[in-house]
């Protein structure tokens, strides 16, 4: 069955609601920045947030007051330092405290997977001597291998209510490309509830390339055509990312009010993500 094509901002007034458990996920590459700006203009509230690496989209929602929660595997702005938001909300509760479920990048793909296979829990051997088992004991427990007696670590699965991606492109029967670095993406599409993808552009055929993998149609909820819907990080063959913005959001997120004046002006101040582009003075 071919999903229904809407606006950002109809899939995400349908599919994502206050409470629910959302993961956008995309690996330094195709991450859904246009997705998390919409969610953020519509105010959702108490999300929990998945993520194998939080990137500044997080440090926006969290500092927007999205967030109750946070599932990830490691936070920071790549190369520049820390993500102020996310710190501010751990160590002083602004804009409110944070509650934090934190991994490595192979448990979260594997919780992933876990979600996806219908099981409850995921096995991992590296864990087991080191302290996020100890330190995440709600979601990480030791456990003995029937056959062999060794003692592992068992992670609770994941199954995002929602999630969210973002791709190249969508064929006219709504089969959906991803290609390039895919991160977890593909496992996070298979252990969600409900899946939306955004995608810079519709073809009548997909093509592939190397490292690339096709979403059938049948597994998407919604697909919505925003170019530029990776910005400031990159999508692989339409435009690189911006690296300048990663360090200049640095010094946009150190304070509170610089970084709510930012998101003011460029986030609750745009319509939608072409206007959002247009306020950073970026083609899309």
């Amino acid at each position: 069955m071919r999903p229904p094509l809407l606006s950002l901002r109809e899939a995400i007034a349908t599919h994502v609601r206050d409470g629910a458990q959302v993961a956008l996920e995309g690996f330094t590459h195709l991450i859904p920045f246009a997705a998390g700006h919409e969610i953020i203009r519509q105010r959702r509230r108490d999300l929990t947030l998945l993520r194998m690496t939080p990137d500044l989209i997080y440090d926006q929602m969290i500092g927007m007051g999205c967030a109750r929660a946070l599932v990830f595997s490691w936070g920071g702005n790549p190369g520049v330092g820390s993500l102020h938001r996310l710190r501010d909300a751990v160590e002083h509760g602004w804009p409110h405290t944070l509650e934090l479920d934190e991994q490595t990048h192979a448990a979260m793909a594997a919780r992933y997977c876990a979600g996806a296979s219908g099981l409850p829990f995921a096995v991992l051997r590296a864990a087991t001597d080191t302290d996020l088992r100890r330190a995440n004991t709600a979601h990480s427990a030791a456990v003995a291998c029937p056959f062999t007696g060794e003692i592992l670590t068992a992670v609770r699965a994941l199954t995002p209510d929602v999630t969210i991606l973002h791709a190249q492109r969508a064929d006219h029967d709504g089969n959906v490309l991803m290609e390039g670095i895919v991160g977890a993406s593909r496992e996070a599409a298979l252990a969600a509830r409900t899946l939306l993808v955004t995608v810079e552009e519709i073809v009548p055929a997909l093509g592939a390339g190397p490292n690339a993998y096709v979403i059938p149609g049948w597994q998407i909820a919604a697909i919505a055509h925003v170019p530029g819907g990776a910005y400031p990080s990159y999508a692989l063959g339409h435009y690189e990312r911006d690296n300048r913005f990663y360090q200049d959001w640095d010094g946009i997120a150190r304070t509170r009010d610089s970084f709510l004046a930012w998101m003011t002006q460029h986030v609750l101040g745009s319509a939608d993500h072409a206007a959002f582009l247009r306020s950073l003075g970026v083609a899309a």
